[in-house]
């Protein structure tokens, strides 16, 4: 069995960590699961422990903060390879998964084993919330650095779309593979709206930070409110933006009458619970690479309207069979009141989403990832859908 190494710059521990965590986690338990060494090297939050092992077997390695991490983690793999430090046991791998949020960690610069990319989406949008200086070297690095240091190596993202963008930065499309998101399995039947308000309700599941935008989903509610005052949107997640948004809710004069819900943070139940009495999702994302809300919305027969700007959501969302994908937050609007007025649409378009929920599964994402490593350390690349061993790559 092989010894793996992943990079990433935090994990789920991290109050800040997301959907792209949550992937990398599925497949390092997947991976531990088949027998595989499994090590996650992340950056440490407060109260993080520095090492610890998971129930999966997984061993997390946790050091340095927001820029910190990268060169802690070169210095870990480095001093791996003489048998010292935090990944001495680990010594030298026999592949890397190396994730790209934003800029990589440029591991191929410091070990012989063969580098995965690991990109969910691009982040030419994100940048300038990082400050200008910031913002241009690290597009500097995303778009023009690692597609050359990387020339060689094999890429992995979460969607077409997101494949395509990638090639648009250069990568040779014969070396980039889809391994597309998992799902959790629902946890306890959650009981429908489980004594919510009575009336039509809209749900943002997001990490409250400003490149996902749910400004566009409170102003969706308030140009919709005049026509539907029992309409309330829940919006489920918490990131360092939220008091700009409940400040945005006030004013659009959504808080007054309890018509937008911030819950934070909460547990998968509740989570669930939130998305089965939803009638509809919205994810005004700027950019997704999949978008996994859309999945666990759907899992609960419940259509996503989102915007084709987005990148992933139109992998995520099939354009009018399990969702709507539309421009701009006028447009969310209309397709919006369009979905509440339809209930025949809005049960065609959950159903399907349900459906297509139901193909996804963790254990076949991290099957996937080990046929695109098992390839990589055969000198081979991969391009296009890889669904794992014994389904091969394809252009699906």
């Amino acid at each position: 069995m092989s010894r793996i190494l992943l990079l990433c710059w935090r994990d789920g521990s991290h109050p800040q960590g997301g959907g792209s965590e949550r992937y990398l986690e599925h497949v390092a338990a997947g991976l531990a699961a088949e027998g595989h060494t499994v090590v996650y090297r992340t950056s440490r939050s407060a109260g993080a422990a520095r090492t610890e092992v998971t129930d999966a077997g997984v061993t997390v390695s946790r050091a340095g903060g927001r820029f910190t991490v990268y060169p802690r983690a070169l210095a870990a793999i480095a001093a791996g390879r003489l048998g010292l430090g935090p990944l001495g046991a680990l010594r030298r791998p026999d592949a890397v998964v190396d994730t790209q949020n934003g800029v990589p960690f440029f591991a191929r610069l410091v070990t012989r084993a063969p580098v995965v990319v690991l990109v969910h989406h691009i982040h030419r949008e994100q940048w300038p919330v990082a400050g200008w200086l910031v913002a241009r070297l690290g597009w500097w690095v995303e778009s023009w650095l690692s597609p050359r240091v990387h020339a060689r190596s094999q890429f992995v993202t979460v969607s077409l779309p997101s494949a395509d963008e990638l090639a648009g930065l250069g990568v040779d499309h014969a070396r980039i593979a889809v391994v597309r998101n998992g799902l959790d399995p629902l946890p306890a039947p959650p009981g429908g709206r489980g004594g919510a308000p009575t009336g039509r309700r809209l749900v943002v599941l997001s990490r409250l930070v400003p490149h996902k935008h749910v400004e566009d989903a409170l102003e969706v509610l308030a140009a919709l409110r005049p026509t539907h005052p029992d309409l309330v949107l829940d919006v489920v997640g918490s990131g360092w933006w939220a008091d700009r948004l409940r400040e945005h809710a006030d004013r659009l004069g959504l808080t007054a009458d309890g018509s937008v819900v911030f819950h934070g943070h909460v547990d998968e139940a509740t989570k669930h619970r939130i998305l089965a009495g939803a009638d509809i999702h919205l994810m005004p994302s700027r950019k997704e690479g999949w978008g996994l809300a859309v999945s666990e919305a759907g899992q609960h027969a419940v259509p996503t309207v989102g915007y084709h700007h987005a990148a992933g959501l139109r992998d995520s969302i099939d354009d009018g069979e399990t969702g709507l994908l539309v421009d701009g937050v006028d447009a969310m609007a209309d397709a919006t009141r369009g979905l509440l007025a339809d209930e025949a649409a809005r049960a065609r378009l959950g159903g399907a989403a349900r459906r297509k929920a139901a193909r996804l599964s963790w254990p076949a994402t991290a099957a996937a990832m080990g046929e695109v490593l098992r390839a990589a350390g055969e000198g081979r690349r991969l391009g296009g859908v890889v669904t794992g061993p014994g389904h091969g790559p394809s252009a699906a």
